[in-house]
Order: structure tokens, then sequence, then C-alpha cells
């Protein structure tokens, strides 16, 4: 019975100085958690603008992850003594890693093209493959998207949140609305009849993004451009402005709105819509004709 006791005794003491470097690693890595939390929210606070709070949030990430690398290694060599043999032990284990986890390692990759590269960054709006909506986060294995279209076919959010794998990043292509500015190409577009007066309806389609600049500004930058071709039943008009990305649906039922009320105050104006005339003319055949 004593000699179990004592074999057990020993047993426990052969793992003792890994359980003791399990714990250093865990009071140490919290303890750096607990300061980098802090030091986060300071550096938060006084960002200004959307390139600095990503900044912060992927570097303070990356902080974290070095660091507890680093020290399971200052650990793991303090209680072997031996670099060879914690060398060696690394390398078999990374060989052993990368065998069975290449698609998070793929991952990982894919997060680190996010930081070097910065192909977008949170609160940015991409399309990832087949995936469109508006950063949330950034992990080291998946991209959050608030998902925007998905159940609609529109630019707004479905309120849904998608989890994109960022192993997935090297195979697909990335489309961001918001890499360079806020402001993307948008348009609103309208036909109207042959009859109806082009310039004032011209005017009236500028007057409509103006007065909605004037309520709004920040939602439309600078000011809009028409482009006019012929269309089988009419002149089509293509009101074009730089809208704000994440807000295209808004801004563009504003446009809507406007033009209409516009267009429905001036009797030289009309917009066109399929109908058909029917002509009675005594003594001859009917004539019908289809038009605006």
């Amino acid at each position: 019975m004593l000699d179990n006791f004592i074999e057990n005794i020993k047993e426990l003491e052969r793992f003792l100085p890994l359980l003791l470097g399990v714990l250093v690693v865990l009071v140490i890595y919290s303890l750096f958690n607990l300061v980098l939390r802090a030091l986060r929210k300071a550096l938060l606070q006084k960002a200004k603008s959307k390139k600095q709070v990503a900044g912060i949030e992927a570097f303070s990430r990356l902080f974290k992850y070095v660091f507890l690398f680093l020290l399971v290694i200052v650990v793991s060599f303090y209680y072997s003594k031996s670099w060879t043999g914690l060398g060696i032990g690394i390398g078999l284990f990374s060989a052993a890693l990368g065998w069975a986890l290449q698609k998070p390692i793929t991952g990982i990759a894919g997060w680190l093209m996010i930081l070097l590269k910065r192909p977008f960054m949170i609160g940015d709006r991409v399309i990832i493959g087949s995936v469109k909506g508006d950063v949330l986060d950034i992990t080291l294995t998946h991209i959050y998207l608030k998902e925007v279209g998905g159940i609609v076919q529109a630019e707004e959010s479905s309120g849904r949140v998608v989890m994109v794998p960022n192993s997935i990043l090297f195979e697909q292509n990335i489309v961001n609305y918001t890499l360079r500015d806020e402001y993307i190409l948008d348009q609103v577009s309208l036909t109207i009849t042959f009859e109806s007066d082009l310039d004032l309806a011209v005017g009236l389609c500028r007057k409509a993004i103006a007065r909605i600049r004037e309520k709004r500004p920040e939602i439309i930058k600078k000011d809009p451009y028409i482009r006019i071709n012929f269309q089988p039943n009419g002149i089509g008009l293509h009101i074009r402005y730089y809208a704000q990305a994440i807000r295209l649906q808004e801004i563009s039922s504003y446009a809507t709105q406007e033009v209409f009320a516009l267009i429905n105050a001036t009797s030289n104006v009309n917009i066109a819509y399929p109908r058909t005339d029917v002509f009675l003319i005594k003594g001859k055949p009917l004539i019908k004709r289809n038009s605006s």
C-alpha cells in the first residue's frame, strides 16, 4: 500500500514541471491580457477614423498571439533546459499540426494577408465570393460580415451575420466598396416621353439631388451628372451621383421620391409608360398604335 502511494507521488513529480509550466503561462497570459485590454481601450478612445480603429483592433490581436507563442517557447525551454530538445519537439509538433490543420493554417495565412495587404478593414462593405456584407470583426480564422441583401435583393442589411473562413480569401474575388473612401457611384433611372421638354427634365433631376444634398449634405458627394439615351418608348435619363456606400438603398429612395414629385408638379415633362392608342376613322380600317 505504501509502495503504491510512493509510486503515485513519483509519477506526479514527473508531471509537476509540466503543470507548473501551464500554470505560469496562464497567469502571465492573463496579466498580459488585462494590460492589453486597458491599452486597447485607451487607444480606441483616441481613435478618430475607421482606419485607426481597425488598425488598433488588428494589431492588438496580433500582439496577443505573438506574445502567447513566445511565452510558450520561453516556458518550455525553461523547464526542458535544452534548446535542441525544444527545437526537435517544436519541429515535430509543427509538422503534425500542419498536416492535420491545413485549412485553419491557410486561414491564419489569410488573416496575416489582411493585416499586411489591408484589402479591407472593420466597417468596410465588401463582397467575398457570393457573400456581401459590412465587416464586423476579423479573427484568426474567420471574418464576420453583417449580411447585405441575402433575403431580399437590396443594398440593405438583412440582420444576419455570416462567418466567412479566412482560408477562402486566396480562392475568391474580393470587392471592397469603401477601400478609398465612403462614396461610390449610384444612379436613379427613368424614361420620359418624346414630347417632354428634355432640358426641363434634366434641370428637375439635378434639382432633386440638390434638395437631398441641402437636407443631408453628408450622404451625397459632388454634384450629380445626367446621362441620356434613346429608349423604345421615350428618352432615358440616368441620374448618377456619388453616395455613401452603406446607404445606397436609402439615398436612391430619396432621389426617386424627389424626382417624381418635381415631375408631377409640371405639365411639360411626362414619365413614359406602355399604352395603346386606338384610332377610329370613318371609312378606314381600325388603326392601333403602341406608344409610351
